[in-house]
């Protein structure tokens, strides 16, 4: 198959949606199909055997780390020498708006997949009265493609419910031979702590710090427990807030990690608390579980599909002020359960590699490509 994607964020940006794409790509490759890329300029001319077509891009006011790319007619002559089977735009915002109307001009099987609430996102920035608007907009976005692809059961549910048709689930993944317990290490652990003693109760956050994330809610934690200590590991807009509101407190602001560097920074750790309540998968609390790092997680959008409460790791309700606090309390407080909970949470982490998630999306492609037949001859 020959595959365009558009996605609104890619290298050098490190997300969840970065890391799904560039796991992909190696698969897709090594499975025969030719893959080319639309993405914000600044990404490699290739990525893992895939050409990559990088388009000049604009900061995002309210977030600078996305840019927004327009669409260009150097990106419609780059697609017609590519002749793609299939279109499938990641988040379609603004250059993915310009692949759904070169896919649909052209008469090309269109799949998008949803991987940002960014609904949920408004209300943390100060404009949850567009709430409603914006749902309409992604409605009549996702409504031209064939199929709408979501990353977690919650969200296929939710997209539905606003009137998104055509809905499926498009599995998780995770590198189970990158995050692996084994790589723990006493020297990344002292880096988490930054110079606070190492009380055995080392709390972890890995991710962006952006408003959306909702990472002040760990404050009340440490004041709560005493002995916690606190590792932020990423960097993002929201830095200089997180890093008044945890003055004061044991918490280091660790920056990007990457790499074995990150791997071991998950493995290092005594919990891995995540309080964002709009992710529709949360794909670094996989990533934990691999590494053998017991979680706590909220039990909102895509998250319960990953941790069961108890069994591989925690869940706290979000409306409840109390309950995270309780949560990692209840995590931390015994040892045994600790340590089996590294155990299934890891066993669970197991369950979901790349290359079972890459063989359901290409089957995905073929069932539509099979539905429109015409538009390969076209």
């Amino acid at each position: 198959m020959r595959i365009a994607f558009f996605t609104e964020t890619f290298l050098p940006k490190v997300d969840g949606i970065v890391t799904r794409l560039t796991k992909t790509l190696p698969h897709l490759v090594e499975a025969g199909d030719e893959v080319l890329i639309f993405c914000p300029e600044g990404a490699p001319d290739n990525h893992a055997g895939a050409q990559v077509v990088g388009v000049p891009a604009m900061p995002l006011p309210l977030y600078p780390e996305l840019k927004l790319a327009l669409p260009r007619p150097a990106v419609s002559e780059a697609l017609e020498r590519f002749r793609p089977d299939l279109v499938h735009v990641v988040n379609p915002a603004v250059l993915g708006l310009g692949g759904i109307w070169l896919a649909k001009t052209r008469n090309l099987p269109l799949v998008a997949s949803y991987h940002t609430h960014l609904p949920k996102y408004l209300e943390h920035y100060g404009m949850g009265m567009l709430e409603p608007l914006l749902w309409e907009l992604l409605k009549a976005a996702h409504n031209q493609a064939e199929l709408n692809l979501c990353t977690s059961t919650a969200m296929v549910d939710e997209l539905a419910a606003k009137g998104i048709e055509h809905t499926a689930l498009w599995q998780r993944g995770v590198d189970t031979e990158l995050f692996r317990p084994e790589l723990a290490s006493p020297a990344m652990r002292e880096r988490l702590h930054g110079g606070h003693s190492d009380t055995g109760n080392l709390l972890l956050y890995i991710g962006r710090l952006s408003a959306e994330k909702q990472i002040e809610r760990i404050r009340p934690v440490l004041e709560a427990l005493p002995e916690a200590r606190l590792a932020l590991v990423g960097d993002g807009p929201h830095r200089q807030q997180l890093e008044r509101v945890f003055e004061g407190t044991a918490t280091t602001f660790v920056g990007y990690l990457s790499g074995d560097a990150l791997a071991s920074a998950y493995a290092s750790g005594d919990a891995f608390v995540f309080p964002s309540s709009t992710e529709t998968l949360g794909l670094v609390l996989l990533e934990a579980m691999a590494a053998g790092c017991p979680v706590v997680g909220a039990n909102r959008g895509g998250i319960p599909d990953i941790v069961t409460d108890g069994v591989n790791g925690r869940l706290y309700e979000p409306d409840q002020p109390s309950s995270l606090i309780t949560a990692v309390q209840r995590l931390l407080g015994d040892q045994a359960s600790r340590g089996q909970l590294r155990q299934s949470a890891r066993f669970e982490a197991e369950r979901w590699g790349w290359a079972g998630a890459t063989a359901q999306l290409r089957g995905y492609y073929r069932q539509v490509l099979k539905q429109r037949p015409l538009a390969l001859a076209a």
